[in-house]
């Protein structure tokens, strides 16, 4: 019985849509789209295929570094890190993880005090090594380590380059 009235109310919905009172909709509708006309345009010319040939095996393999190695061959700088000399500690971290945070001084040598990621004190004193980079310390004060390191530049020569680990501010205060 619902369908059944459900279904009347939506003819009689649909059938008031057509007849006179909507004539004035029909009138707009027909004055909107006086000189309405659709233009298609021409499709543009299609350009024939011109197939292209790869030539360029004659051209160096940017993959492959040869400039590099001719470097290396003709480089003798000399300096070069030890690999048969055991790591110390401290090499297995990044020197930016490494924390100065104090000092301490017996007789004329003075060490400094290194606080790596672990939470591990640790002492260091010229001659020491620490960092990823073959640092070695060369000179210690109250307040900085200063340290030289050993690394590959592009042409794959090594390098020195010195580079320090300041002490920590919150250590200064104290």
């Amino acid at each position: 019985m619902k369908t059944y009235l459900a279904l009347v109310l939506a003819t009689l919905g649909l059938a008031g849509c057509f007849g006179e009172e909507n004539s004035d909709l029909k009138e707009w509708m027909r004055e909107k789209s006086d000189g309405l006309r659709g233009k298609v345009e021409p499709l543009p010319e299609v350009k024939p295929y011109q197939p292209f040939t790869y030539d360029a095996f004659s051209l160096p393999d940017p993959f492959r570094p040869s400039k590099m190695e001719v470097a290396k061959k003709g480089s003798n700088s000399g300096l070069a890190p030890n690999p048969n000399r055991p790591k110390e500690v401290l090499e297995n971290y990044d020197l930016e993880k490494l924390r100065m945070v104090g000092t301490l001084q017996q007789g004329k040598t003075i060490q400094a005090l290194i606080r790596a990621p672990d939470g591990n004190l640790y002492r260091v004193k010229v001659g020491s090594y620490m960092g990823q980079n073959f640092g070695m310390v060369a000179e210690i004060s109250e307040t900085e380590v200063k340290l030289k390191e050993i690394v590959e530049d592009s042409g794959g020569d090594w390098v020195e380059r010195s580079t320090g680990l300041s002490l920590d501010d919150a250590e200064q205060k104290k």
